[in-house]
């Protein structure tokens, strides 16, 4: 087990297990956090022997309840503008090459929501709840926010979110699309265990251009979107990979993938 000042981290067959762990806030983030995370975000997309990441958070109560207000008290302007720590770790998560789940235990939150915006797969415990309360503070989400979300579960219903602060809670969110499954919170780890052992058997440079190919989708046409995604299924097919997949499902055993 690895300690950051804000995190604990545990890697284990390939999973990078990350708790932010700063329960006495409910697991909010402060500046110095961020710096801390995004270096681990960089160490993760740089390690080969991790493939599949799982963020949650320490406790019961929250997954991340946004960033700490003591920290936003005191900044300008062009603090603000400069110092967009959580916008490039959602960043990083959501164009990294491998998977990352999100494991959210209780409050998702400002910040603590965009952190799960971010990742490829959100799973849910039943006393899981998600706001964006910010105009209530007097400022917007800064961190992909207002981006993410509309493209996610619908312009309407995340300006009803973000404009009027409405709280989901699990169901609620399972419902809109915005995570993927709700168990009880005594499940929550080993259900994202079983994912996270799913993807590890996945193709990781297949994963790796499926994301690139699903997250271009975002932002273009839908022909320029499927030339691209013939260009990439192209790519792959050229691979080690995709003989050993095929070699393998001919063979009835477990592939072995080389990231090659």
């Amino acid at each position: 087990m690895k300690q950051g000042k804000s995190y604990l981290l545990k890697e284990e067959s390939g999973i990078a297990w990350f708790t932010i762990n700063r329960p006495q806030v409910l697991n909010a983030l402060d500046p110095e956090s961020w710096t801390e995370i995004e270096a681990f975000c960089d160490y993760f997309e740089s390690a080969d022997h991790l493939k599949v990441l799982v963020i949650t958070g320490a406790g019961e109560k929250a997954f991340c309840a946004g960033s700490d207000v003591r920290s936003l008290a005191d900044r300008d302007a062009l603090s603000e503008v400069f110092a967009r720590g959580l916008l490039y770790i959602t960043n990083k998560l959501e164009k990294s090459t491998k998977p990352v789940i999100a494991a959210i235990n209780g409050y998702a939150f400002g910040g603590g929501l965009e952190l799960a915006l971010g990742c490829d797969i959100r799973i849910a415990s039943e006393n899981a709840a998600f706001a964006f309360p910010e105009t209530g503070l007097g400022i917007i989400p800064g961190a992909g926010g207002t981006q993410r979300l509309a493209r996610m579960i619908g312009v309407g219903r995340a300006k009803e979110m973000i404009l009027a602060g409405r709280r989901l809670n699990a169901k609620e969110a399972q419902d809109f699309g915005l995570v993927m499954k709700v168990v009880p919170q005594a499940q929550l780890m080993e259900e994202a265990e079983k994912l996270a052992e799913t993807l590890l058997e996945k193709a990781p440079l297949a994963i790796a251009m499926a994301k690139r190919a699903i997250r271009a989708s975002m932002d273009t046409n839908l022909q320029d979107g499927l030339d691209m995604e013939g260009l990439m299924a192209g790519v792959i097919f050229s691979t080690e990979d995709r003989i050993e997949g095929m070699r393998a499902f001919k063979e009835k055993r477990r592939p072995e993938y080389r990231r090659r």
